[in-house]
This record gives C-alpha cells, structure tokens and sequence, in this order.
C-alpha cells in the first residue's frame, strides 16, 4: 500500500497470467517517475509462468481501450521490464505479451493520473497449446460497433465485455472447438462454434440481431497468421488503412494476383512504384525516382528483393510511399517495401 496524490492511499489486487498464483499478481501503486510528470506511468514485468525467470525481449501488446489512439506493441528490456509513461486521455487499457509462439493472458488495468502502476504479465513457455480469439461485435443491421457485450467460451473461466469500437480479445484458450457465447440487452443471444488451432489467433466478427427483431446472425471468422500479428504486420495494417498511410497485401492477394516475382506484385498495383522498386513521386524537390528502402523480415535486404523469396513463400507485404507515413522501425527516405515470409 503506497500513498499517492493528495495523500490518498490505495492498494489495487490485479489477476494475470497462466496458472499464475493469484496472491503473485499484485499492481503496486506509487508516485510515478518524474519523467511522466502528472501523468500514470505503467511498469511491466514479464516472467515465465513460474514467476521467476524474466523473459529479455519479449514484446508487450497494449490497447488503449477509451482512448482513441494507436496501440503499442513494445519490446521489454534485457530484464524483462518496460516501463511507459500513460496517455493523459487513456484510463483504461488492456495488455498482454507475447514470446515466440507463447503469450500471457490479457489484463485489463485501470489507469489513475499521478499514479505508477506495476504489472506482471507471465508466459507459458513450455509447449503451446493454446491460441487466441480476437474479435468484433456490431449491429447486424447498422453494421456500427456494439460495446459492452458480454464474450465468453465454457472453456474459460470468466468473460470479457466488447470495447466502444467492438473489439474484444480471449487468449489462452485451449486447442479445439469451442461454443462462443456473446450476449447484450436489447439484442439476440449469439453462440457459435469456433476452432481454435495450436499457436495461431482466429479473428471473428459477430453481427447481433436487434430483439426481438429477427435476423440471421452474422459470423465471419479469419485465420491470423501468428508469425505475422507477433512482427505487427495487422496492426500496422489497421491502422495504414484507416488513415491511409501504406498499402498491404496478405496471402490471400499473392494467391489471387499469382505474381512472377514478389516486386512486380508491388509495382504493378501500387501507383508510383516503378519496376525495380523506384518510387516516382520524386523527394527533396528533385524531379526524378528515388529507389525504395527494402525489407524482408525485418533486415535490409536492397534491390535483390526476387532473389531472396518467391511469392509462395510471402505471408504479408507493407509499402509505404513517404517518409511521413514509413514506420520509424523500417527507415527509407523514399518510403520503404516490408515483406514478410510466412
């Protein structure tokens, strides 16, 4: 128990992890590094599912869940910790980690200004035999999200409730079929089988029916790529998309184009982009192409783009066609092209 501001003292118990003992899961509450200044600063620790053994690098998920801003995805330190300093609009967020194929259960933490708060988010290394549901509800009618809806599997104890933008998040659950119930006032009741396969996240969306309106439920699930979602590639797409700040292709495009090479997918439906990877938009005011910054699987691979992957071996593409709108971790002055094995 911590004094904070205004001499209040407060003491919040916070349950995380898998199998994690629950007396282990503890969310100290203190003054926050002077770094955050008034704001709520988050410390988080990851650890195996002993609560011993910090894990160096692992990466922590974060979505604000009343603020509208982009979620982080950050790497913890060669200690396992990664301290942040909060948002002044988010006072609720949800997070979890992420190593390898393993991941911890989300947790859902609230968030009070002038505050640090500690969490401890715990892995299960041994073999993965869990994955993950990642889902949106919305109105079957209106197609507008529905917040609050209740989520839950028999195979999990508790439930989750749906964001102000319907998206919701259950991770761990076991390898198998599984009945998905979602349930809200003033619509339908939903269940609806859903398979969860060993170390990969299935996304869902749910359209409820207005009751005692009566309309087909609408359920569309997709199977993530858990390589891809681990390196970020659907979040960046989310959000590329929505402000327009890239252009993406998945596994599903390469099939459908079936391109002869990986370059001359992206130069032939990406306005501006020349064979060879040119950018023709011109930068520093200069009237010629500029040759784009080229990645594959994080590294810098150059303009040998073709001869390091075929297109039966892409699982996810990012170009980016301006220095503005290019990730800081894929630098490229005349914008960059991200490519990702599957």
């Amino acid at each position: 128990m911590d004094r904070g501001p205004g001499g209040l003292m407060v003491s919040t118990v916070l349950l995380l992890g898998l199998g994690a003992d629950p007396a282990s899961a503890l969310q100290a509450v203190a003054q926050p590094p002077e770094d955050c200044g008034d704001r709520a600063s988050l410390a988080v620790t990851v650890r195996d599912d002993s609560g011993q053994i910090p894990i160096p690098n692992a990466t922590v998920v974060l979505r604000w869940i009343d603020a509208v801003r982009r979620p982080l995805r950050e790497a913890a330190d060669t200690d396992g910790e990664l301290l942040l300093c909060v948002p002044p609009d988010a006072t609720t967020a949800t997070l979890w980690a992420e190593f390898g194929d393993a991941s911890s259960a989300e947790a859902n933490v609230a968030l009070a200004p002038g505050y640090a708060h500690e969490v401890e988010l715990r892995l299960l290394l041994e073999e993965v035999k869990t994955g993950r549901l990642i889902g949106r509800v919305m109105d079957a009618r209106t197609k507008q999200p529905v917040a609050v809806a209740e989520v839950s599997v028999p195979s999990r104890a508790g439930m989750v409730s749906s964001n102000r933008r319907g998206n919701f998040v259950l991770s761990a659950l076991p390898v198998g079929e599984h009945e998905l119930s979602v349930r809200h006032i003033g619509y339908a009741p939903l269940s609806h089988p859903v398979t969860i396969r060993q170390g990969t996240t299935t996304e869902i969306e749910i359209g409820l029916s207005a009751d005692p309106v009566e309309l087909a439920p609408l359920v569309a699930t997709v199977e993530r790529s858990r390589r891809l979602e681990i390196k970020g590639f659907y979040e960046r797409k989310h959000w590329g998309e929505l402000l327009g700040l890239g252009t993406f292709f998945t596994e599903e495009d390469i099939e459908r184009w079936r391109p002869l090479h990986v370059s001359h997918l992206v130069s032939m439906l990406v306005p501006s982009v020349g064979p060879g990877l040119v950018n023709r938009r011109g930068f520093s005011g200069l009237n010629r192409t500029c040759r784009m910054a080229v990645y594959l699987d994080g590294f810098v691979v150059g303009r040998d783009l073709d001869s390091f992957v075929k297109p039966i071996e892409v699982g996810g593409i990012e170009v980016y066609k301006g220095l503005a709108s290019t990730p800081a971790e894929f630098p490229g002055r005349c914008g960059a092209v991200v490519v990702w094995t599957k």
